[in-house]
């Protein structure tokens, strides 16, 4: 078998913070004795949700069996993703910000026995809805919990309590047109209607605006996809959260803004 040295594009503070949590669990759980130690195990770790490196390939990688893989990313997973951002730190976060940018995107999944919820008509594939919180920068504030692809981008958000929680702390919030109906601090962009089919030229000139600061959300979601592992998950959609969870933190781990 050909072998090959890999990187990693992550900084040192997420190896050095995931086995902290790793060694804090393995002292409560006892001192039995692990195939890999808590750095290798983090390396793994990240080398899983950055690159998208396989479970077959890090059980070759780091000499351990798929099973122990897949039980020592589980573990890991779930460490970080306990201790990610809930919404109402998001949205204390939110109201310090001059405005805030909303967007969904859709994380494809391997096709499940049950299809139609996670099929997405507007993205034609199957996957689940995830929605992104940024800051005026592109910078990724929060990512929601996932749900079926099917479900509309405004009803995640209101099933998440987003749109409650921006509305009621006022925070000026720009998102696109499938938030329309959200609330009055949701602005979103103007659309021709029914009985007059054409925007005016201060609408359309409103809407080129708006397009240039929502689009920042986009770097938000793009940042979110550079983790490898989403390009398409290949395990139960319902561990799509806990996935998502732990990226987040990783990911202000790396931009080292926002306080453990």
């Amino acid at each position: 078998m050909l072998t090959y040295v890999a990187t990693i594009p992550l900084s040192t503070r997420s190896l050095t913070r995931l086995a902290e949590l790793i060694r804090a669990r393995r002292v409560e759980l006892g001192g039995r004795w692990r195939r890999l130690p808590a750095h290798e195990q983090a390396l793994m770790t990240l080398a899983h949700l950055r690159n998208g490196d396989t479970l077959a390939r890090l059980a070759v990688g780091f000499a351990v069996s798929v099973s122990t893989v897949w039980r020592y990313l589980r573990e890991a997973i779930d460490l970080l993703a306990a201790i990610a951002p809930d919404l109402t730190q998001a949205a204390v976060r939110a109201r310090r910000l001059a405005y805030a940018i909303i967007d969904g995107t859709l994380i494809p999944i391997d096709r499940v026995a049950d299809q139609r919820p996670y099929y997405s008509g507007k993205h034609k594939r199957h996957g689940v809805n995830v929605q992104i919180l940024a800051d005026p920068a592109g910078r990724l504030v929060w990512a929601s919990p996932a749900l079926p692809g099917a479900v509309h981008d405004l009803t995640a958000a209101r099933t998440h309590g987003l749109i409650d929680a921006l509305t009621s702390g006022e925070v000026m919030t720009f998102a696109d047109k499938a938030y329309q109906g959200a609330g009055s601090t949701i602005w979103t962009p103007f659309t021709r209607q029914p009985k007059r089919p054409r925007l005016s030229k201060r609408q359309r000139s409103v809407n080129r605006q708006h397009a240039k600061i929502r689009a920042l959300g986009e770097r938000a979601v793009a940042t979110l996809k550079t983790w490898k592992v989403l390009a398409k998950l290949h395990c139960s959609p319902h561990r799509a959260t806990a996935i998502v969870r732990a990226i987040l933190v990783l990911q202000h781990t790396e931009d080292d803004r926002y306080p453990r």
